[in-house]
């Protein structure tokens, strides 16, 4: 990894430091740094103050960390191969919803000063500008490796290839990136977003099929995610597919947002709009406990019963507050997109840091969760996957 006199110069101010202290509080390296040790909703940083306070804090954190560790027995600093701590910068897409402060948390417990690695994150309120000016910042400060969980697919090739110009690997976490070279990141971990959507919708067909209700009875309302996000294209292809397929009667398309308050926005426009809507496809859990809000608040039912004029929900994410509402009947089907990407980045910086080469996309294994067991299997490609009936035992087994 390319480096610059001034890591020489901190290098030396180090040493001076560690021998004259025998202990010291830590400090943060940097205001995104800072945000790092705070919950996910007050993490946001500007680029401003992470690239301002970086020079000043630079030499008192490797110090004073180090000095802290040394007196309080804490775990040895994971190291790069010239003895410095491993730095990882990680530029967060926002904190839109249950499943994105669940993945802020994994990366946080997992890089954390406890198991001896520098985190600078900074959330950038789903904003692309801002995560270019992250991982800009990233480049400057000269971390060892750099996590993105980019926004949208596109619109990265010029920050990347400027990563890779300073020889800092970037591993793409959730979301792809739409790149014109494959070799501007090292490596994607995340969810096949199609592959949810094709689950759910084969369950949705096997459910018609075992209450004999015909695919020219079916109205379903698409409410996407993010526009251009992977999950979005993934889950959205999947259900156009099907639909497709099966004959079902698409009546709208339009993004939630992955929010509960535009899903809410969405829900009761909608229901103004189309008086025929049973089926509504929420492509996050958060857009779905928007959608309930609203349908209740029409004081129009919520439930699986859809021959007899319930609305059903169906969701993806899986979280611990949506397998909550499948067990209440509010969500019907609840399709699992993991967001414990900590420990597999983790992982992967391992593999690099002893010489190896991950794998350039990993997939996470992942679930389904329904009411009950009308449906108890679907078939995608040839393969089964399992439907599991959410209970409070279920529940509590999670990990989010």
């Amino acid at each position: 990894m390319k480096k610059k006199v001034i890591s020489v110069l901190l290098a030396g101010l180090m040493a001076m430091s560690l021998a004259g202290c025998g202990s010291s509080a830590t400090t943060t390296s940097s205001a995104a740094a800072a945000s790092s040790a705070a919950p996910a909703a007050a993490a946001s940083t500007t680029a401003a103050a992470v690239s301002t306070a970086a020079a000043a804090a630079a030499s008192t954190t490797a110090a004073s960390t180090a000095a802290a560790a040394s007196a309080t027995g804490e775990t040895e600093k994971v190291k790069t191969a010239d003895g410095k701590t491993v730095t990882v910068g990680f530029s967060q897409v926002g904190a839109e919803s249950d499943w994105r402060t669940a993945n802020t948390a994994s990366m946080k417990s997992t890089f954390s000063t406890k198991n001896g690695y520098n985190l600078i994150f900074d959330d950038a309120q789903q904003k692309q500008e801002n995560q270019i000016t992250a991982i800009r910042n990233f480049i400057q400060q000269e971390v060892d490796y750099i996590v993105l969980a980019p926004v949208t697919e596109t619109g990265w090739d010029t920050v990347l290839k400027e990563a890779k110009d300073a020889g800092i690997p970037v591993i793409i976490v959730d979301r792809m990136v739409n790149v014109s070279d494959d070799s501007l990141y090292t490596a994607w971990v995340g969810s096949n977003f199609e592959l949810e959507g094709q689950k759910a919708t084969e369950w949705l067909n096997s459910f018609c099929t075992a209450k004999k209700i015909k695919a020219t009875d079916i109205h379903i309302a698409d409410m996407q995610g993010t526009i251009g996000a992977s999950a979005q294209i993934g889950r959205t292809n999947g259900l156009n597919a099907a639909v497709k397929k099966y004959g079902w009667n698409m009546v709208a398309q339009e993004t939630g947002e992955f929010t509960q308050a535009k899903g809410q926005e969405v829900m009761e426009s909608w229901l103004k709009q189309y008086k025929n809507i049973n089926v509504v496809y929420c492509e996050n859990d958060n857009e779905a406990f928007g959608a309930y809000d609203a349908i209740t608040a029409a004081g129009k039912k919520v439930g699986s019963d859809i021959a007899n004029g319930d609305i059903m929900i169906m969701s993806f994410d899986s979280t611990n507050a949506g397998l909550t509402d499948v067990t209440k009947g509010v969500i019907t089907l609840d399709t699992e997109c993991n967001p414990l990407h900590g420990p597999r980045v983790q992982k992967i910086i391992d593999t690099l840091k002893s010489g190896g080469t991950p794998d350039k996309k990993a997939y996470v294994d992942e679930e389904m969760f329904a009411v009950d067991n009308t449906v108890p299997s679907v078939k995608v490609d040839g393969k089964d996957y399992t439907v599991t009936v959410v209970t409070k035992d279920v529940i509590a087994k999670r990990a989010y």
